[in-house]
């Protein structure tokens, strides 16, 4: 790459071509990622990055059009990101896979079965038998295979290899072998095609068995791969999802319902009771209780007035407020937080990488090795047909088939183990991962918490009844909608008074008549307003609940402070035992919670996590984790909220409870769908398990590899030899895959 491919273009360029997002199609491994990289950074003025993971390229320095010629230039194709489908493109990538792969099975099951009982058996032979075989075949290594074809022969034109280019050689090697030697077979044994004997009686069979089966495998490979691509890139389109698909829009006085595009800076937007709030905006005339869990993932509204921000996205619960707009559009802060999960998540890595990487030397060394063998005996005077024979047995033994098994074959087994405990593993960038973090990171709300309001302590006044304040509470509560209300009425034994009309008065509290009392319940505040004189316990108690995090609400009955009611989103059970687990397992454990820090530090202290940090914006969160990062440290996030999305992406391990919203699953890489914290660590050591188990699958097929390489090119083995090693090569690896059904819980 050039020095000024590797510098960042200059400020005119910048300005004259912003930069261009393209959907790269025809890409199969990172070598072609390397290339397209490589021909647009040899521009003058072109800066590029493409990502294989996501198949997406950034172009800073040249135009759309320019940009596009130089990806097909290079024989791929691709298109302006916002003009693809993207949801709808990964649907026909893995309808083509499934149906080539549908295909391949069906065919080469009973190829397999015919071809191993003929072989074995020569009296059952008919007529056309081998004709028959090949027919089977056909379609699996020319149709199936395709892609594999069609891959090896974009990277050859442009001087690159990769395992496709093996893969597909040993499948045409393979299929070319038995296919000749059925034709020579067919016509009479004392003749020779070129010098080209034909192999023992039954031999061929195996061949055509290795050239379809290597096709299943691998297409198999492909196709969970493309599955687990599909759901990672949904995050932004989920979070847009959330958006309110209509605003109020007050001009001119006269109030008007436009949809959300139509809604500018600086317009007035009008959101009612039970509405969702259409963009940012500051508060200008109104007051009610804004539900902002779906951003900040705290259970306890806001209550807003006049001169208060509001964010789009979030639910309005009591009173209709008019708003300024401060943010619209792709400007709000719900579509920064998708933009910030989308560009984190373009960084993530994948296992497959690693074998890319090998295979960029691996390949080109082992075509060498097949020519040179070939030569060699040849020169040697073994004669055409031995020489073709040894230079065939490199190239099947060499078929990587094994290091294409490595990744899906351990990476299914640990998904299928996985989902039994209750578990969902996206993709292998979460394996790696996992093999590498040492430090769990956890959302509170929801997450270390239950995330709703409870009752958890009451506290009498001047020797009243707590039990008669506490239904009283209730009877005002009972119709409302805010999770403090909610909490004391659930907590009510017996039953609720009536309350003909209560009235509720936003932010402050409600009151009513209850059994011919009057009854007030809100904040300190409401009752001070109302000239009632508030008893130093209640006083203490109010102080103490906002100490630690909690609310504490007030009852006064016929003008006398009669109880204080405190809640508070309490600590799982399961809690501290896990983060106790999670310490074993040698990793830090912090809290991370957009709270006060006092209400944080009493967690963190209650759970025994080794950090807290509190009071960050759901905006800063990811930037948090990203300092984390900075610090050395390999961080694995824990959350449930929308407002988690993006920290879950900037991770190197985004971990989702089910629990949650569905915009924190979309973004994480290890759904638990369990409901029990204890989720957590058995889903680190299963990823670490099924990573350990993928490592040994590669160091396997690389080893044999290495060792079988040279045998086969000395000559002590045939390529029926070579196929089966490279068979049993292949079972090696699923039987160790396999073990990972073993793996046990801790909770």
């Amino acid at each position: 790459m050039s020095t000024a491919a590797m510098s960042p273009p200059d400020e005119e360029q910048t300005v004259l071509h912003p930069p261009v997002q393209l959907q790269i199609s025809g890409m199969t491994c990172a070598a072609c990622a390397t290339t397209i990289e490589k021909r647009l950074s040899r521009i003058d003025g072109v800066h590029a990055s493409v990502n294989f993971a996501s198949e997406r390229a950034t172009v800073t320095g040249m135009g759309v059009k320019d940009a596009i010629a130089a990806v097909k230039d290079a024989g791929y194709t691709a298109a302006l990101l916002s003009d693809i489908d993207l949801a709808a493109e990964a649907e026909r990538r893995i309808t083509m896979l499934r149906r080539r792969l549908i295909v391949a099975v069906l065919l080469t099951l009973p190829l397999m079965d015919i071809g191993l009982v003929l072989a074995l058996e020569p009296q059952l032979r008919f007529p056309a038998w081998d004709w028959l075989l090949v027919s089977l075949s056909l379609p699996v290594v020319f149709w199936s295979a395709w892609p594999f074809h069609k891959a090896t022969w974009t990277n050859l034109r442009h001087g690159v290899t990769s395992m496709d280019t093996l893969v597909s050689l040993g499948v045409l090697s393979s299929f070319g072998w038995s296919f000749i030697s059925i034709l020579i077979g067919a016509q009479d044994h004392e003749r020779y095609w070129l010098g080209y004997g034909i192999t023992p009686a039954g031999a061929d069979t195996l061949y055509l068995d290795v050239a379809a089966g290597v096709t299943c495998f691998l297409l198999a490979g492909r196709y969970f791969e493309a599955r687990a691509k599909r759901s990672a890139r949904s995050v932004l389109t989920a979070l847009r999802q959330l958006a309110a698909k209509n605003a109020r829009v007050l001009r001119n006085g006269i109030e008007t319902v436009v949809p959300v595009e139509q809604l500018h800076q600086s317009d007035l937007f009008i959101t009612l009771a039970g509405e969702t709030l259409a963009a940012d905006g500051e508060v200008i005339e109104g007051s009610s209780s804004i539900d902002t869990s779906m951003m900040t993932g705290e259970p306890m509204p806001a209550d807003v007035t006049v001169g208060s921000a509001v964010l789009g996205g979030t639910m309005n619960l009591t009173g209709r407020i008019v708003a300024r707009a401060t943010g619209v559009g792709d400007h709000s802060q719900l579509a920064r937080m998708a933009v910030l999960a989308e560009e984190a998540q373009a960084r993530k890595a994948n296992v497959q990488r690693l074998v890319d990487k090998v295979v960029e030397i691996f390949v080109p060394a082992v075509l060498a090795i097949v020519v040179l063998t070939f030569f060699g005996w040849w020169i040697a005077g073994a004669g055409t047909r031995h020489a073709l024979s040894a230079g065939l047995s490199v190239l099947v033994i060499a078929c990587p088939c094994a290091l294409g098994l490595a990744t899906p074959t351990a990476l299914m087994v640990g998904v299928g183990r996985g989902g039994q405990l209750g578990i969902l593993i996206k993709g292998p960038e979460a394996l790696e991962a996992s093999g590498r973090i040492d430090t769990v990171v956890f959302d509170k709300t929801g997450t270390a918490t239950s995330g709703e309001m409870t009752l958890v302590a009451t506290l009498p006044a001047n020797g009243q009844d707590v039990d008669r304040a506490h239904r009283y509470a209730a009877a005002l509560d009972q119709h409302s909608t805010h999770p403090v209300a909610k909490a004391v009425v659930a907590a009510v034994k017996g039953t609720i008074p009536a309350c003909p009309s209560p009235r509720t008065l936003a932010g402050r509290g409600a009151s009513g008549e209850v059994e011919g009392h009057r009854v007030m319940v809100g904040n300190p505040a409401f009752l001070t307003e109302a000239e009632i004189k508030i008893p130093a316990e209640l006083s203490h108690t109010v102080e103490k609940a906002a100490e630690t995090g909690r609310s504490a609400v007030l009852v006064a009955i016929d003008g006398q402070a009669a109880a204080a009611l405190v809640v508070a989103d309490t600590v799982k059970p399961e809690a501290s035992e896990v983060i106790a687990q999670l310490k074993d397992m040698g990793l830090r454990t912090v809290l991370l919670t957009g709270d006060s820090k006092a209400a944080a530090e009493a967690v963190g202290t209650q759970l025994g996590t080794d950090e807290v940090l509190a009071e960050v914006l759901p905006t800063d969160k990811a930037g948090v984790v990203e300092r984390l990062r900075s610090e050395s440290r390999v961080v694995a996030m824990v959350g449930d909220g929308i407002n988690d999305a993006a920290a879950l992406a900037s991770s190197d391990l985004g971990m989702a409870l089910v629990t949650g919203t569905d915009i924190a699953m979309r973004s994480a890489d290890i759904i638990c769908v369990r409901h029990h914290l204890g989720v957590v660590p058995d889903a680190i050591g299963l990823s670490r398990r099924t990573l350990r188990t993928i490592r040994g699958n590669l160091a396997w097929a690389f080893i044999y590899n290495i060792a079988a390489i040279p045998i086969a090119a000395a000559g002590f083995l045939n390529p029926l030899i070579s196929g089966l090693a490279m068979s049993l090569s292949s079972l090696f690896v699923v039987t160790h895959s396999l073990r990972l059904r073993n793996f046990g819980t801790r909770s």
